[in-house]
């Protein structure tokens, strides 16, 4: 690392809403409430930054039924949104989404390892970051397009191709992944990929993708990953 990330800073840089944050160091040794569920994805990706930054001890889950459909009455007290991951700190403080909570857990210590520090690094990392949830979040919605009584045959035809352009562009860049040292773009990545394996087990997306399928089998290796196996308790 090249520096410590100013606090003030990351928050208000993140794309996603915060509630009156204060900075990292300043709550370092208070507990956390995190709206939680074991088949969330982007919930695993704030889970594995637990794991990876040793705050399992620190954090305790509540499980939240987040769907689209039906709003969460509770949920909504701490995130209007009504979405998970939904931080809560000791003291009130709401935090959201997954990579606001991802940078916020990652600099508790004043040290952050999963967001880089250097401009270019963080740019990158940043930018797989957005490829890895994007990915993820076309996913989502294909899987709740799959469960209309009529789904759209053209929203189905472009997930497919966006789907097929992103493999694409993983397999030409996994080896600058597995040359990267391990962090956030890394997290958000290997979480879309494994939510294809959980939810499109009957796809075989590693077939025309051996590099970035040995890249992922590396990541799914991590004790942090293994920790966070999703679980559909539906």
């Amino acid at each position: 690392m090249e520096g410590v990330v100013n606090p003030s800073a990351m928050i208000h840089n993140a794309r996603a809403l915060v509630v009156n944050v204060p900075a990292p160091h300043a709550v370092a040794k208070l507990a956390m409430k995190l709206h939680w569920s074991p088949r969330s994805p982007f919930v695993r990706k704030v889970m594995i930054v637990v794991h990876e930054r040793g705050l399992a001890g620190r954090v305790t889950c509540v499980r939240t039924v987040a769907a689209t459909t039906k709003p969460h009455a509770a949920l909504m007290q701490d995130n209007p949104l009504s979405k998970i991951p939904t931080l809560v700190l000791d003291d009130g403080t709401v935090i959201y989404d997954s990579p606001v909570v991802c940078e916020y857990l990652d600099a508790l210590d004043g040290v952050p390892k999963l967001f880089p520090t250097e401009p270019e690094a963080r740019l990158t990392a940043q930018r797989r970051q957005a490829l890895g949830d994007g990915f993820l979040e076309m996913m989502v919605l294909l899987r709740d397009e799959r469960m209309r009584a009529h789904p759209s045959d053209g929203h189905m035809a472009s997930t497919a191709t966006r789907k097929a352009a992103v493999l694409k562009s993983l397999e030409v860049e996994a080896p600058q992944l597995a040359a990267a040292p391990f962090g956030i773009g890394h997290i958000a990545i290997g979480c879309a990929l494994s939510y294809l394996d959980f939810r499109y087990a009957d796809e075989d997306w590693r077939k025309d993708h051996p590099r970035v399928a040995d890249w992922h089998a590396a990541f799914a290796a991590r004790s942090s990953v293994k920790a966070t196996e999703p679980v559909d308790d539906a």
